[in-house]
């Protein structure tokens, strides 16, 4: 394809074209304690479905989103929805690394969007994509986070598959990642890596195979110097570990103690292993739950398979 992998000039591709919808919402009880979350809605198409919700923490909602046949290829087009709604709060993942494999021409799309309504809380951590030599990959994320909304989720991206000394030598990944907050844009980042640019990789990318972003909705000032704190703590593990860290506030006042206050934390990172970021992303997502509930979290199970 020699025009611009747009939304709109993908819809004509011939491929699998899958669709999962899902609607989180709290069981409807009288108890004054917090509800239990369930899937009150979903509706799906094509090869994206979801386990049946797991509950190791209680009330919040753990669900496993599975695409069967394992990768994705140029011509497919996928679209994920979730939802959590007020007073409900859901976590989703992937059961392994979604994995772009090499395309004739034509692209593959994946399209994600996230929503979090007024006192909803989601969690989003899908493993990492990797993308193999030759991908051509548009992969777009929408997050909509609504007042007095949490949200906490990260993307990784993997460039070739270093562990087996093979690069991103040509090919080509295009997106978008857009967050709004209590109806205000307050990112908007493109990407756009093309294989084989020597200048991109020891520029952009300074010669890294991976990248990855956490975003967090609902911080303050507290909340960003314990990351601080806990980047700095591991600046051993980051350089046995050949990566890069840092973090940012994006919008509000992070010096505000306001229970509605909405500032955003962005942690970027750089490395040459899935495995060693999305370690060192979960140790700050431990810290971003210890925050705002009081508690540690669950850390799902089949990560550790």
């Amino acid at each position: 394809m020699s025009t611009k992998p747009t939304p709109d000039n993908l819809a004509e591709q011939s491929g699998w074209k899958a669709e999962i919808q899902l609607g989180f919402s709290p069981a409807r009880t009288m108890a004054a304690e917090t509800p239990k979350t369930v899937v009150r809605h979903r509706r799906q198409s094509g090869p994206l479905a979801i386990q049946r919700p797991l509950y190791p923490e209680g009330s919040p909602c753990h669900v496993y989103l599975l695409h069967p046949p394992g990768g994705v290829v140029g011509g497919d087009q996928l679209r994920i929805q979730a939802q959590s709604d007020s007073r409900a709060h859901a976590l989703v993942t992937t059961p392994g690394a979604t994995k772009f494999y090499r395309s004739a021409g034509a692209y593959a799309y994946q399209r994600q969007e996230l929503r979090v309504e007024t006192g909803g809380i989601l969690e989003w951590f899908p493993q990492e994509n990797i993308y193999f030599p030759q991908a051509k990959v548009r992969l777009d994320t929408e997050i909509t986070i609504a007042e007095g909304g949490r949200f906490v989720g990260w993307e990784l991206h993997c460039f070739g598959r270093p562990a087996l000394k093979e690069g991103f030598d040509s090919g080509n990944v295009v997106g978008c990642t857009r967050l709004t907050v209590n109806q205000r844009l307050v990112l908007a980042e493109q990407i756009n890596v093309q294989g084989g640019d020597m200048h991109q990789q020891n520029a952009g990318l300074r010669g890294y195979a991976m990248m990855g972003s956490l975003f967090v909705v609902h911080a303050d000032e507290k909340l960003l110097k314990v990351v601080q704190t806990l980047l700095n703590e591991h600046s051993d593990y980051l350089n046995k570990n050949n990566m890069v860290a840092a973090v940012t506030a994006l919008s509000g006042d992070i010096r505000s103690s306001r229970s509605d206050d909405q500032s955003v934390l962005v942690v970027r990172a750089m490395g040459q292993s899935s495995e060693s970021m999305t370690r060192l992303f979960t140790r700050i997502w431990l810290q971003v739950r210890t925050h705002w509930l009081g508690e540690s979290p669950a850390i799902p199970r089949i990560w550790a398979t």
